[in-house]
């Protein structure tokens, strides 16, 4: 057959390939949704063949066949983080490689219509399914409000009786953290939080705090505001440093600020303060110092995601969860015990103080 180059080239169909592989078209069309009922020899047969004459699937034929759009549905909250828009653009590159199209949504700050305008829009584009991605609790109880009739999946980490649920687990990462520093000797661990509302965040606070129980440690300080680097940065400037030598941020960008602010009053991470993040952005390792983080496999996620939306468009109705184990990556935000103050036995306890004029960032809360 000509080359897609060559004018007389015309789009192969599947027929074409089950002819050049010796096989019925049922087969081809097992063989491309990737059912388990094919010995492996004739898949591979079908493979080359596919490669060899670079038949692509015709999908709108498809989707008349089917009676799908093989197309999801993705409402987006918070997509200028760096989580939700990693875990999209992961969940965009599966779905490409099964033949799936992915429209998104985002969610502003004004929820309420933002959800209904959200959910309106990508049903009338007639997806199969829909997919939320790091989601708050008020957006997911817009949702419960919702009637669509749509199979529906939430990347989260806890599980939910609603929906399929699939997520990083930021317990377990928030606990490798924590002990990370417990194992270098910290005693007294601040948490910079993110915003309540966010299940990722209450997620990664309750595992320092469960952390800290079973060392048999107290709780540190603990802020609660937002996820930018300028919430980290108030924080790093105004806190006065007591017992506490070391910081657990929420996330990445967090934790930069933090460091800045520390670094303008000239307070060395880690020498005097380590400070570990959360997420793994790709320029975490070019901060100064490169930093300690918690990474989420965000390919994995997505892959994830679709292998579980595929599933209930296909009739799993039964709601079920699942869950990637995150990782960490030491860099040298925390390879020295912070301070001094740990290598003198005896060293007096401190506190940070919060001062009274110290407000958080619009948006965000002290706790």
């Amino acid at each position: 057959m000509p080359r897609p180059s060559s004018p007389a080239w015309q789009r192969p169909s599947i027929y074409d390939v089950a002819r050049l592989a010796g096989v019925s078209h049922q087969t081809v069309s097992r063989v491309l949704n990737d059912h388990p009922n094919v010995r492996a020899s004739t898949r591979l047969r079908v493979l080359q063949v596919i490669e060899q004459i670079h038949y692509t699937p015709n999908m709108a034929a498809r989707a008349l066949a089917t009676q799908r759009a093989r197309r999801i549905g993705v409402l987006i909250d918070g997509p200028v983080q760096n989580g939700p828009n990693s875990t999209l653009r992961a969940l965009e590159r599966a779905a490409r490689e099964v033949g799936y199209a992915v429209s998104a949504f985002s969610i502003g700050d004004d929820e309420a219509s933002q959800m209904d305008s959200g959910v309106m829009e990508l049903v009338t584009q007639g997806v199969d399914a829909l997919c939320v991605i790091a989601p708050r609790e008020s957006s997911l109880d817009l949702l419960r409000q919702q009637t669509t009739g749509l199979p529906t999946i939430v990347v989260k980490a806890e599980a939910d009786p609603s929906w399929h649920t699939v997520g990083v687990d930021q317990r377990r990462g928030a606990r490798l953290a924590v002990q990370h520093l417990i194992d270098l000797g910290h005693r007294t661990i601040a948490h910079l939080a993110g915003p309540i509302d966010w299940f990722d965040a209450r997620e990664r606070a309750q595992g320092w705090r469960e952390c800290l129980a079973e060392a048999g440690l107290p709780e540190g300080p603990y802020v609660l505001g937002d996820w930018t680097s300028d919430f980290g940065f108030e924080v790093g400037r105004s806190f006065e440093l007591g017992n506490t030598t070391a910081v657990f941020a929420a996330n990445d960008q967090i934790a930069l600020g933090v460091i800045h602010g520390l670094h303008d009053r000239g307070i060395r991470v880690p020498e005097d303060v380590t400070v570990i993040g959360f997420d793994d952005v790709p320029n975490s390792r070019h901060f100064l110092p490169p930093l300690t983080t918690v990474r989420q496999n965000f390919a994995e996620l997505g892959e994830l995601a679709l292998r579980r939306i595929i599933a209930a468009i296909e009739g799993d109705v039964e709601p079920r969860h699942a869950t990637i184990q995150p990782e960490l990556v030491v860099r040298e935000s925390s390879t020295t015990l912070a301070g001094e103050v740990l290598a003198a036995s005896g060293a007096s306890h401190r506190r940070w103080r919060v001062p009274t004029s110290w407000h958080p960032v619009a948006g965000s809360r002290s706790a």
